[in-house]
């Protein structure tokens, strides 16, 4: 490797602290970062190299990162698409912080990412793109390549459209058709840079393009032209090959999985552990729309699915699969999960089961449409009229997404209660290896309907309760046990409607005992790393997990007495979090939100709970939660070890480039 290629290496696994040293043949870890203009195909080509980067066994975290317009004026600022990988040969649990890499394909992709690459990274830019129209898009002046402005990183620029459109030269292709081929050719050079076999993809295209040829030749031949380039040319400067070594893993069968799939499987497979057919109604909002595509090839386990004209008629449909005897889910995000506020509380007052998937995604109102967010959490817990109570449960990771959507179907049809299971924009978009489980480590929770009737006196009693407050499930339609239900205050056992003051209130707190019972039937909460008992605990929820838990192992290396503890079900939280909590001296709590959760653990437990907090509508950083746990022992070591006086924390805005 040249000296300064040399450096590419990320702080992420275990042993990612320091960046690779010149001497280093396979650093632990790699960052890049594609980034052009949303019809230069970036999310395909990072989607791709991450299949070839899960093929040669390394572990890996990807951060698809795309602008809310569906077609952004060409070349623009806000038109700048971005796929980053991380990947290596330990333990991976974020898509990196800064990029050992950036691929630029134009000049805005340039702009709008570069200065997040780390000193001494490699800029990889298409020339050809860097006319003076593009320029003045992007508000460069003079071209950064030319004006010493990018000195801080090493450079290799050279005409991609070119290259691209001289490989396929021989096919005949046009010059836009040839051109969307350049996408291919950036692949063929970055298998090249990180020693990745090529076959997979070309197997791939055949496969995409089995109906056009001349396009499967034409993109196979750019992928073989961008492999040559790096393997023939002549170069003094950085590019080099770089080979990172496979993680350590245990056998079995992987695959990448994004969150919005490993969701999909995971409420199939909590349909079947409960014995039932599932009824998906939906309606399409990013970022979870992906739910529903998935679910639609799904079809041979008793799925059904349904594309409803608006996100009420989708809860409401899901509603009566439920009442119908099928496991009832619908999904959103922030603003359709609004509107399915008043059918969730027809969930609650039923007592009908029923899985709610927020994608969660920056707001109010339209918001950040493709951007990440935390905000929900408020909505989720408390975001309904009237004492509305239901359980909470938050994925931390694409691969532990899986397993949330298995405890929500457990969960809902198990205490006859809707759930909501909170992903994010990250989560849902972003894969990892997932190491697919054996279906028998699975418990079942098969359900059982009532048949005959419950009451001596022979007419059925549809809401009496067993001895943890759950009533019986009641299939629409079994002979002799007709019953009346609605969202109307229902009387003991009978349902019949009944609003007295005293059998309100006796209703009420029985919907919220149900649910507060839950708390015994989670695992206890345990530290995800470090001890039980100290100085400080970080406590995350969600997709935050990957950026506090290396921040929290870093810190430790250096010494400080630091825990991170990661809630999965966030309402009711679990048993033993207040005694947990209790352990410690102070609580940070990052969230990407202005500090909700925080409220939620100061509220339960009275615990002085310092929040850390981002809105960008970017994932944390492992740096600045790193920096904050430094901040924190800083702040008690000038206060000679007494209390450490920390006001609400909020990350500054970041620089923004204005279109």
């Amino acid at each position: 490797m040249a000296t300064r290629s040399a450096q590419y290496g990320s702080a992420d696994g275990a042993g990612q602290d320091a960046q690779a040293s010149v001497h280093e043949a396979s650093p632990e870890a790699v960052v890049v970062r594609f980034a052009g203009d949303s019809g230069d195909g970036m999310q395909l080509t990072g989607g791709q190299f991450t299949l070839s980067t899960a093929l040669a066994g390394n572990d890996l975290a990807t951060f698809p990162d795309f602008p809310a317009e569906i077609r952004a004026p060409q070349g623009t600022l806000f038109g700048v698409s971005a796929f980053q990988i991380n990947f290596g040969s330990s333990e991976i649990t974020t898509a990196g912080d800064a990029p050992d890499v950036l691929v630029a394909m134009n000049p805005a992709a340039l702009k709008t990412n570069v200065q997040a690459l780390k000193p001494g990274g490699l800029v990889i830019a298409d020339t050809g793109e860097f006319n003076k129209r593009n320029l003045e898009k992007a508000r460069y002046e003079v071209s950064p390549l030319d004006d010493g402005s990018l000195a801080r990183w090493d450079v290799l620029a050279f005409d991609i459209s070119a290259l691209t459109m001289e490989a396929v030269k021989p096919l005949g292709l046009g010059n836009k058709e040839a051109l969307r081929c350049k996408n291919m050719w950036t692949l063929g050079l970055a298998l090249w840079m990180f020693d990745r076999d090529r076959q997979p993809l070309i197997d791939w295209l055949n496969a995409k393009f089995a109906k056009n040829p001349v396009l499967a030749q034409a993109n196979i031949a750019a992928l073989n032209a961008g492999h040559a380039y790096g393997e023939t040319a002549e170069l003094a400067g950085p590019l080099r090959k770089l080979h990172v070594d496979p993680v350590a893993s245990e056998p079995g069968l992987y695959r990448t999985i994004t969150g919005a799939e490993a969701v999909s499987l995971g409420l199939v497979a909590g349909a079947q552990l409960a014995g039932l057919p599932m009824f998906f109604g939906g309606y399409p909002i990013t970022p979870a729309s992906a739910i529903l595509h998935n679910l639609v090839k799904m079809k041979e386990f008793g799925i059904t699915t349904f594309q409803a004209e608006d996100e009420i008629a989708a809860i409401c449909a899901a509603i009566g699969a439920s009442y119908a005897g099928q496991l009832g889910v619908t999904s959103s995000s922030g603003p359709g999960i609004a509107l399915k506020g008043e059918a969730m509380g027809l969930a609650i007052m039923t007592e009908l089961p029923l899985v709610i998937v927020n994608s969660q995604r920056g707001g109010p109102s339209t918001g950040l449409p493709t951007k990440t967010e935390q905000s929900d959490l408020y909505q989720a817990v408390y975001g309904r009229n009237g004492d509305a109570p239901l359980p909470v449960i938050a994925a931390r990771s694409p691969a532990d997404a899986f397993e949330c959507a298995v405890e929500a179907c457990r969960i809902a049809v198990s205490y006859m209660t809707p759930v909501i299971l909170l992903t994010d924009g990250y989560i849902g978009n972003a894969s990892e290896p997932w190491k697919v489980p054996d279906p028998t480590s699975f418990t079942p929770f098969p359900v059982s309907f009532l048949e005959e009737s419950n009451n001596p006196a022979g007419k059925v009693l549809p809401f009496k309760r067993d001895a943890r407050g759950v009533r019986p499930w009641i299939k629409a339609g079994t002979p002799g046990l007709m019953h009346r239900i609605g969202g109307i205050e229902k009387a003991i056992d009978t349902g019949n409607i009944d609003y007295a003051p005293d059998v309100h209130q006796a209703q009420t707190d029985a919907r919220k005992a149900r649910i507060d019972g839950i708390a015994r039937d989670v695992p206890p909460q345990e530290a995800a790393l470090g001890e039980a008992r100290g100085t400080l605990a970080v406590v995350g929820w969600g997709s935050t997990f990957g950026p506090i838990h290396q921040a929290v192992r870093r810190a430790r290396r250096t010494g400080f007495d630091v825990s991170h503890i990661h809630v999965r079900h966030v309402w009711p939280l679990p048993a033993n979090l207040g005694e947990l909590l209790g352990g410690f001296d102070h609580v940070l709590v990052p969230e990407m939100n202005t500090g909700q959760f925080k409220t939620v653990l100061r509220d339960q437990f009275l615990v002085d709970a310092v929040p850390l907090a981002k809105t960008s509508g970017q994932p944390f950083a492992i740096a600045e939660i790193e920096a904050a746990i430094a901040a924190f022992f800083d702040g008690i070591s000038d206060n000679e070890g007494g209390e450490v006086a920390v006001n609400d924390t909020q990350l500054p805005a970041p620089e923004i480039e204005h279109p």
